[in-house]
């Protein structure tokens, strides 16, 4: 306690008070000297140990908050009675939870991060790989033929690349919170409409038929650019999954509560295990056949929700996927 300057100050000032009353009291008559020496002995000896009390429970969590600095498993600060020092307590023990809470997140996205980190250098490593292996067909391939094939063949993996490039960005952008979503009134049939026009030229190729229900005069509150892109998205799943000769269906439908967009294929389906995981980031199905990189539907998602919208996928009855995209009104 004597490091303490106020506790000094206090200890030198109370001596020169209890010595003055002392002597004051023995110039009155010996009985007043004896009272004053045991007065101030007796308030010395309380406020002493009073005192040390408090400076103990003070020294105590002083002790825990350093061991809450080196990372320590768990935090206790005793009960206190009512008073300044539980009060100080207890807002020292709500502050180490929010610490220690957010260390766990902070743990959990550095986790996250990691994580990802190896899905894009995975990710990345096949079409690269690929790309080296036609890169040395064709230095020992003299059919001019087969030249134009892999080269051909080199330029569809490097827009694949781009595009895992492209939504890898876009994603990380969401992630980070940067991204200003506009809130403009559009048109339902002007939305579907623009996500639709990039697959139309494939859809006729591959003799997809297409059926759109979409009623005249929907209006929908979103960002246009971003919503299209969460729809094509969605679009190339089911497009993919339909095949040659297949069918998509577009359905939206209006009511007091939401606006909903389904999206049916007539594809295979989604198999029971898969369905969990479905939006989840570079998960590609239990098919060990399946395409893609695992990123379209998660970052479909993401621009869904953070929009104040929702999305589901199941296997219709009628057989095929179905993908329903709700707006709250």
């Amino acid at each position: 306690m004597l490091r303490n300057r106020e506790f000094r100050q206090f200890a030198v000032l109370f001596f020169l008070i209890a010595a003055a009353a002392v002597t004051l009291g023995f110039a009155i008559n010996r009985l007043a000297g004896i009272l004053a020496i045991a007065s101030a002995s007796a308030f010395g000896t309380t406020f002493f140990a009073f005192t040390k009390a408090r400076y103990k429970s003070i020294a105590q969590i002083s002790d825990q908050i350093d061991l809450v600095l080196h990372n320590a498993d768990r935090l206790y600060i005793g009960e206190s009675d009512e008073g300044e020092l539980s009060i100080l307590q207890s807002e020292i023990t709500k502050m180490t939870l929010r610490i220690r809470e957010q260390n766990d997140a902070l743990k959990k996205e550095k986790e996250h991060l990691a994580n990802s980190l190896a899905d894009i250098a995975h990710q990345l490593r096949t079409p690269l790989t690929s790309v080296n292996i036609i890169l040395s067909l064709l230095e020992n391939n003299p059919d001019e033929n087969k030249r134009k094939a892999l080269i051909r063949e080199t330029k569809k993996l490097f827009v694949q690349m781009d595009w895992l490039l492209t939504s890898l960005l876009k994603l990380s952008r969401l992630d980070a919170g940067i991204v200003a979503f506009k809130s403009e009134q559009i048109d339902m049939n002007t939305l579907i409409s623009s996500a639709l026009h990039p697959f139309l030229i494939s859809m006729e190729l591959h003799n997809i038929a297409l059926q759109i229900d979409v009623p005249e005069g929907i209006i929908i509150q979103c960002d246009s650019g971003w919503l299209s892109e969460a729809i094509q998205n969605i679009l190339k799943n089911c497009i993919e999954s339909a095949g040659e000769n297949g069918k998509i269906e577009i359905v939206c439908e209006n009511n007091p509560l939401f606006t909903e967009i389904a999206i049916h294929d007539s594809g295979a389906g989604f198999g029971k295990e898969d369905l969990p995981c479905l939006f989840d980031r570079f998960y590609r199905g239990k098919n060990p056949n399946a395409t893609g990189y695992g990123i379209g539907l998660a970052l479909c998602k993401m621009i869904i929700i953070r929009q104040g919208g929702t999305i589901t996928a199941k296997n219709h009855p009628q057989g095929g996927a179905i993908f329903s995209v709700r707006f709250p009104k």
